[in-house]
């Protein structure tokens, strides 16, 4: 493949953000029909070098060649123009117009110049859709009725709409089922015969070993290496992305134990399941929560955040009763939730790491009304020293930070409450693994200093690799729980499906 012209050429490319050297002289060149995967750290470049190809950010410094020809790429017009086309994590579609609608948004076939051609329209749109594997029949769809693996496949075929012949898929499993995944491996495989080229970024390395011809990792801002198909593999990949080996990534240090911590008997919330739940998590270890999507593990830890109200049964936080009406209750008895949705539930993004960590212990920072400053900063530089939250300053605004160091500032805006109880919904998605590792490493910590922690995880590695219990919920129902000497892969899905019913209590 590497012996034809590069459709794609990066010379040198540059691009710096206040207090923050995203790029620093990187190149690359991508090839007709090929499929580059583009990984690194949370933090390390990827998206910055994406969206300058795609014209939202302009280059400081450098060349972007396209066929061999020099392209001014100022905005995303210019990158359409180029055929350069992205596909966001986020998807952008308009939820209340129709499939065809969406496809031709923005330049509309017209009859005469001023009648919309919807004929027209929905006969392009079927051509489009056949071409990534949707049935011709969604055309006329609204796309809020679509699955999310159908949405994306409909963000594809818009892309192909502009003729683009690279495309840039920033994360795009990340909502699929297994199902729906194995779909775009067709779609892209399909593509890539028919010579467009695919541009794969994914914190997901079985993804990358399945999709790719070729890696390109990015490290600090920099092209750390690329990796041949024929030498892919899980370990490769790392040492490229974080510089070193990272053996054991779920830490284990010797774990002991103590009194129940939080306990609930027969508990139903509401949206939860008419069988009650109860189970107990006890100091110093970490209970696992598994499950399919749609289990309602979400659900539980909202209702016992005092986001989602308890309708009866009994919760009681070290042996005194406890009902939840508001989070504030919750935060006032030391149980906190670091949410599945960072972004929208665990940040101020406009404001800065040190804001956000402080802003919850307001109350003990305060003296007569007036902030204790001092005190303030303080405690805002222990907790990032102490997570090693990556940050210019306390002020950068947190939408800013990659998603690994966003997490930490969540963490350590609760640790800096001392928690009895922690529940972590989703706590590494997301995040990349050198920032995952150290993120493990600081849920061990806590685990040490005697918090009680449930873990929510989709991430089966995870769950088995952290947990000194396991509670597998079916359909909103606990259906089991697996001490260690019983976990296996196998164990937790005959669980999660319902197929199997285990003992629950000690």
């Amino acid at each position: 493949m590497n012996s034809l012209s590069p459709i794609l050429e990066v010379r040198e490319v540059r691009k710096e953000f206040p207090g923050v050297l995203a790029l620093d002289n990187v190149s690359l060149k991508v090839y007709p029909g090929e499929v580059l995967a583009l990984v690194g750290e949370n933090g390390a470049g990827k998206s910055t070098l994406m969206k300058i190809l795609a014209g939202v950010y302009s280059v400081d410094e450098g060349d972007i060649y396209v066929d061999g020809q020099l392209k001014i790429i100022n905005n995303v017009n210019d990158a359409l123009k180029a055929g350069v086309s992205l596909i966001h994590q986020e998807l952008n579609l308009a939820e209340n117009l129709s499939v065809a609608s969406n496809l031709f948004l923005g330049r509309e076939i017209r009859r005469g110049g001023i009648w919309l051609n919807q004929s027209a329209m929905r006969d392009a749109s079927r051509k489009l859709l056949k071409r990534v594997g949707l049935d011709e029949s969604i055309v006329n769809q609204t796309v809020s009725t679509l699955a999310p693996g159908q949405k994306q496949l409909v963000e594809i075929a818009r892309a192909l709409s502009f003729d683009a012949r690279i495309i840039i898929m920033d994360e795009p499993t990340s909502s699929l089922t297994q199902k729906e995944t194995d779909t775009l491996y067709t779609v892209i495989d399909d593509l890539k015969d028919a010579g467009v080229t695919i541009i794969y970024i994914s914190h997901r390395l079985a993804e990358v070993k399945r999709c790719a011809d070729r890696v390109v990792v990015l490290r600090d801002g920099k092209n750390a290496g690329e990796i041949a198909r024929e030498n892919i593999s899980h370990d490769t990949i790392i040492k490229y992305m974080v510089g070193r080996d990272l053996k054991n990534i779920h830490p284990r240090s010797e774990r002991f134990p103590g009194e129940t911590i939080l306990e609930l008997k027969n508990v139903v919330y509401r949206g939860g399941p008419e069988t009650p739940v109860s189970f107990k998590l006890r100091a110093g270890e970490i209970t696992g929560m598994a499950g399919l999507v749609g289990a309602g593990r979400t659900e539980l830890a909202e209702a016992l955040f005092g986001i989602r109200p308890i309708i009866g049964g009994e919760v009681s936080i070290d042996s005194e009763n406890f009902q939840p009406h508001h989070p504030s209750d919750s935060v006032e008895r030391g149980l906190l939730l670091v949410p599945e949705d960072r972004r929208k539930h665990g940040l101020i993004l406009e404001r800065g790491s040190g804001f956000n960590i402080s802003l919850p212990s307001l109350p003990s920072l305060s003296a007569f009304g007036f902030l204790k400053f001092k005190a303030e900063q303080a405690l805002n530089e222990e907790f990032v020293t102490r997570l090693r939250v990556k940050t210019p300053n306390l002020f950068q605004p947190v939408g800013f930070l990659s998603g690994g160091n966003q997490q930490k500032v969540v963490l350590a805006k609760w640790l800096a409450r001392n928690p009895k109880v922690l529940i972590l919904d989703e706590p590494t998605r997301g995040v990349d693994v050198g920032a995952r590792q150290e993120i493990y490493q600081n849920i061990d910590n806590l685990v040490q200093q005697g918090i009680a922690i449930l873990m929510i995880s989709s991430d089966m590695e995870e769950v088995l690799g952290m947990s000194d219990r396991i509670l597998v919920l079916h359909e909103g129902r606990l259906t089991g729980e697996l001490e260690r000497d019983q976990f296996s892969e196998e164990a937790v899905m005959n669980l999660a499906t319902g197929f199997e019913k285990s003992k629950v209590g000690y």
